[in-house]
């Protein structure tokens, strides 16, 4: 497994990361607690120490499944966590954000108990929160870090501008954005701010949802409560225009005797300002599947081949805007 260092940290963490909100079974259908617990095993036995959760996934039930597979290891100094905060939710599940002090210290307590850690290595901020000035929810990240209960701080879904914000208060290490061969507004300024910056990356979405595992046809639909149904790449017209692209980038992934899911999440590790990827798992098998995006290059010609089928193939892109924390 590929390692690197996670930005101006000391954390020497695995390029691939294990996402854990499927773990969660919230928004993309239910998960099986113990197939969950068995792809996080499997994921630390191939070498990924690097695992990202968050209280909103599954309203604890993925911190809580991540707790229990740290508790099997037995290794927690070997194992880099991340979780976050800024979200809460009510009784019928509706979320909002809130990154207020109050919020954020109830849920640092909250998240180390269920995790069964004293200190969690990266604290993320999930959403910026209108309502909070994100100096203030910063203050509050610096005072969790000075009491020992966090190591480094993050942020997730912000812009520059809003980096910067944070960085008037204190350091952030790490951003969380999302990026992917559809996807790729990152790539404008914010990845080559955070390369400027010696700000740590660590790109969500790499397979566009599932799109980019090469599945589907084209013709699916989403049942109520799968966010993909919200999503304008999966409208039917739009929706037909990707898997089109799909099936040509198959192609060139065969070259390397890849699938085209493990070619796109090479292809995202290969981008300048990239310094991890997140890819999830339901099964021990996914796990062994994602794995396979490590020990070897995409060349620069088929870099090139995959701009050409991008830019003939997908005629509007649809950014990632629609991602946010509102229930369908």
């Amino acid at each position: 497994m590929e390692k690197i260092r996670f930005g101006q940290t000391d954390l020497e963490v695995s390029v691939l990361v294990l996402g854990t909100w499927v773990t969660g079974g919230w928004a993309w259908g239910d998960a099986d607690d113990g197939q969950s617990l068995r792809a996080i095993l499997r994921a630390l036995e191939l070498g990924i120490n690097f695992i990202d959760t968050a209280p909103v996934y599954g309203f604890g039930r993925s911190e809580r499944i991540v707790g229990q597979a740290l508790k099997e290891w037995g290794a927690r100094d070997a194992v880099v966590i991340a979780t976050k905060c800024g979200l809460e939710w009510d009784e019928k599940e509706n979320i909002r954000r809130n990154a207020s002090p109050a919020r954020i210290r109830q849920e640092i307590d909250q998240s180390l108990e269920r995790l069964g850690v004293e200190r969690i290595d990266l604290y993320q901020i999930h959403w910026p929160d209108s309502k909070i000035h994100l100096e203030t929810s910063m203050e509050t990240m610096l005072k969790l870090q000075v009491a020992g209960k966090i190591r480094y701080i993050g942020v997730s879904n912000c812009n520059r501008e809003q980096i910067m914000a944070c960085r008037s208060v204190g350091q952030v290490h790490s951003l969380q954005p999302p990026y992917n061969l559809f996807e790729r507004e990152s790539e404008k300024d914010l990845l080559p701010f955070c390369q400027a910056n010696g700000i740590a990356t660590m790109a969500y979405g790499g397979l566009c949802r599932g799109l980019l595992t090469g599945k589907f046809s084209g013709e699916e639909t989403f049942p109520r409560g799968d966010l993909r149904r919200a999503d304008p790449k999966f409208k039917p017209d739009r929706f037909r225009q990707y898997v089109k692209a799909v099936d040509q980038l198959k192609r060139v992934a065969e070259k390397y005797h890849k699938s085209v899911a493990q070619f796109a999440l090479r292809w995202v590790l290969q981008q300048p300002g990239i310094t991890t990827v997140l890819a999830g798992a339901r099964t021990a098998a996914q796990v062994e599947e994602n794995v396979g995006v490590t020990g070897w290059q995409i060349q620069p010609e088929d870099l090139e081949a995959v701009e050409k089928i991008l830019t003939t193939r997908i005629k509007t892109p649809i950014g990632p805007e629609f991602m946010s924390p509102r229930r369908e």
